[in-house]
This record gives structure tokens, sequence and C-alpha cells, in this order.
């Protein structure tokens, strides 16, 4: 009699497990159960569609700002692209709690490409506007609770200039460096053909407004030279270790494929690549991120662990996920931490 109750004990424990994890599963929209982080937004089509990760620690949990596409019904009052806001305790699972929607005339076709910046317990988020073309432009909004958003009366706070340029910027990632904060952002050549990266600066007083910023070249800081970047070099992430800068960046547009590159730098405006090969390709034929691995997001966690945060998809686009590798460091940089 004590073996067939333990049998059935074992039996009720393993389904109830099965079934957590099944439900864990359908309230992230993601396709694994919990070996790895898997997000996918699907309030807006209907499917996983999540791009353009930027992770922040804020207040005792994790926050992620994404991109979320136009919704698939055109009579839908919300029009463009938006910003959605998940947070989670553990870097895995992950809730949406809100999005960030246009608001200003400049942002009325959309926004998106988001970067967010603690500082002074306050978030700022610098992010790009959408479906101007050469006139999208970086913009500035803050925030006490990382949900309800301050928009900056200057925005929008940045554009480049110059023949190097066809104006555009987009793909902000603002850091503090050497007594300054450097913005990084993408534009296109003046033929509007090449994607490239530009840089500039304001002071550590800075209230971020558009009259603070200096673009610090007149030429592009990175460009595609390597096969696999193609036309295409974007999505700036940068990270200080010691005395130097490591630039994660996507190459090549979406689902050519994007793949991620690395590069560093002791002065934040001259750049050398650690490979000529990506750092993180795109997968194999048949693995969720065989479309592509791009727009990369790199995290210093508070434990000093650094994870980099990716999206991919295998369907050239018809879904976007958005995961993570941790990142682990030598003499010779940084590695995928292999499990």
């Amino acid at each position: 009699m004590k073996i067939m109750l333990l049998i059935v004990l074992l039996f009720v424990i393993s389904h109830i497990c099965v079934l957590n994890c099944l439900m864990r599963t359908h309230n992230n929209n993601t396709p694994s159960l919990n070996t790895r982080m898997m997000y996918g937004d699907s309030t807006r089509r209907g499917v996983p569609f999540s791009k353009d990760p930027h992770v922040i620690r804020f207040h005792g949990k994790y926050l992620m700002y994404y991109s979320v596409p136009p919704y698939s019904d055109d009579s839908h009052p919300v029009k463009g692209w938006g910003i959605g806001i998940a947070e989670s305790n553990d870097l895995i699972d992950w809730k949406k709690i809100g999005e960030i929607l246009p608001q200003q005339v400049y942002e009325q076709k959309g926004l998106c490409a988001p970067c967010a910046l603690v500082i002074h317990s306050k978030v700022h988020l610098f992010y790009q506007t959408y479906g101007n073309g050469c006139r999208d432009a970086i913009c500035h909004a803050s925030s006490e609770n990382g949900i309800d958003f301050i928009r900056n009366p200057t925005n929008p706070i940045f554009h480049p200039e110059g023949n190097w340029t066809c104006g555009r910027a987009i793909d902000a990632e603002v850091i503090k460096f050497k007594n300054q904060y450097l913005l990084y952002y993408a534009t296109r050549d003046s033929t509007q053909q090449v994607q490239l990266l530009g840089v500039a600066a304001a002071p550590l007083n800075t209230n971020f407004n558009a009259d603070d910023w200096t673009q610090l070249t007149d030429d592009a800081i990175l460009k595609p030279e390597l096969p696999w970047e193609k036309r295409c070099i974007e999505g700036a992430s940068v990270i200080q270790r010691g005395d130097i800068l490591y630039m994660f960046y996507a190459g090549a547009f979406n689902n050519e494929p994007q793949q991620i590159g690395v590069a560093q730098s002791r002065d934040g405006i001259k750049w050398t690549r650690l490979s000529d090969q990506p750092f993180l390709p795109n997968g194999d034929p048949g693995e969720w991120n065989s479309s592509e691995s791009g727009h990369p997001h790199i995290l210093r966690d508070r434990n000093g662990k650094t994870y980099l945060f990716f999206q991919g998809n295998n369907d050239h686009g018809k879904t976007w996920y958005i995961s993570k590798h941790e990142v682990v460091w030598n003499k010779n940089g940084p590695h995928i931490l292999k499990k």
C-alpha cells in the first residue's frame, strides 16, 4: 500500500511541474520552458514581435525596454511603432508592464530603439523617431518610476551634420566616459545606401538638451568593411572595462543575416575590431535565430556578470524574439559563455 501511495504521489508532483512549466511558457510568450530567456511580445500582432532590447536594474528589479511594431489592425487608434516595457526578477522570466506611445508631433509616425540610463534614481530614456526618413532623430525623456516618461522640451535633441551623412540619427546609445556623456548613433551616408556609426558628447552637468550635444567627428567612427557587415553597421552597445571601451554592434541589415561584432577603443572615437568574424553569428538552419542574431545590448549586472541581449528570428522577420547569453572576459576580450 505504501509503495502504491508513493507512486501516486510522484505521478501527481510530476504533472504539477509540467503544468507549471507550460503555464510559464504561455504567460511569457516563450517557445521553450525555463532553460533560457526567450521573450516575444504578441500584444500588437498576435505573434511574438520584440526588437531592439535595452535592460537596466532599477528599484530592485530589471526593466527591459524594446521596440514593438505597428498594430496589424489598421483601424487601431495607436499608430506606428512604440516602445514596450517588461520587468523581471531573474533576467529569464519577463512580464510586460507598459508601453511608451507617441505623444508629440515629432513622434506621430512612431518611436522605437530605446536606450535607458539610470542617473540619481531617475531613468533617462533615449530613443528615435520613426518613419521620417532623413529627418528621424534622437529624443530624450525621463521618468521617476521607469514607466511614465516626461519628454525633453528641446526634443529632438540630436541629429548629425556634414557631407558624410544624410542627417538621420537612430539607435541611440549613451554612456558616461571620461567626465562626459557619449552618444553613439547610427546614420546613413549621403546616398542613403550605407549605414554608419557616429558619436557626440555632452558635459556631465547636462540636462541632455539639444544645445548640450557636440558632434565629435565629421566622418563615421565605424563603417561596414567586412564581407559579413555588408552595407550596415548599427545598434551600438558599449561597456567600459578598465581603460577600454568595448562596442557590440550589429553588422548587415535585418535578416541578411544581421550578426554581432565587437570593437574596442581607448578614447571612444577611434575603434578597432577584435576579429574579422562575427562575435555572435546567426544560428544554423532550423535554429530559432537562423535568420539573424542582431541589435545587441550589453548589461553589467550588480554581481559583475555581463549579459548580451539580442534579437533573432527564423522566418525572415515575421516574428522576433529577444534572448541573451552570458559574456565572460579574459585578456583578449569578451567571449560567449558556453553551457
